[in-house]
């Protein structure tokens, strides 16, 4: 089954379809990594998407569209998980067409739901390795020695659209968009919505639940 995992930043998305991948064979698809990868390499769409990342703007639908495009046509018959894509109702129909054209449909999109002062706690205190890219929360999980990464020892830092008043820019513009997106998923019959909150297993298994 081809699953959509969606929510606010900050939700667990991340943490969620790296546990579905592990224990389900799905293809991971996040755009964030996706994105990320572009700027690091340097590339045209990465250049253009770190301008509005920087900023705290969602990235503009023909860069998410066109990178993920890429990716469908590698999959080779594997089931996937959308990670943090679509995130507006132009992407979900832009994504239909995509999915159309390669064969593929989704089979469910689970949204988390996690109330916004915990989702501004968890973004302002992560932290991430430069290196490896190992997470860390500056107060629920951070490493051992200060700076220093605990797998790698390469450097930690605060990414630059994790700074506070960007995650509220984010935060804002993922609720504006959001709504009618869940409304779109609730009409094709393919929506689920879970408590986002709690330790990761318990999460897991509520999507468990949700996709069965």
């Amino acid at each position: 089954m081809n699953i959509i995992l969606f929510g606010p930043p900050g939700a667990g998305k991340g943490t969620q379809s790296q546990m579905l991948v592990a224990r389900q064979g799905l293809r991971q698809i996040s755009t964030g990594e996706l994105f990320r990868a572009a700027m690091k390499a340097g590339t045209n769409l990465g250049v253009q998407a770190k301008a509005h990342v920087d900023a705290g703007r969602l990235v503009p639908d023909d860069l998410v569209i066109g990178l993920v495009d890429e990716v469908f046509q590698s999959l080779k018959g594997a089931s996937f998980i959308l990670d943090g894509f679509p995130r507006t109702v132009p992407q979900a129909e832009a994504l239909e067409r995509q999915l159309s054209r390669h064969g593929l449909s989704i089979g469910r999109a689970v949204f988390l739901q996690v109330a916004r002062d915990v989702l501004l706690e968890r973004l302002a205190g992560r932290r991430v390795c430069k290196a490896c890219g190992a997470t860390y929360h500056a107060k629920a999980k951070p490493p051992q020695k200060e700076g220093v990464c605990d797998v790698c020892g390469g450097e930690v830092i605060q990414r630059s659209d994790d700074r506070e008043s960007v995650v509220s820019t984010r935060l804002q513009a993922y609720d504006e968009s959001t709504s009618p997106l869940r409304e779109f998923y609730r009409t094709k019959g393919t929506y689920r919505e879970i408590d986002g909150v709690g330790e990761a297993e318990d999460v897991f298994r509520r999507i468990q639940k949700a996709v069965s």
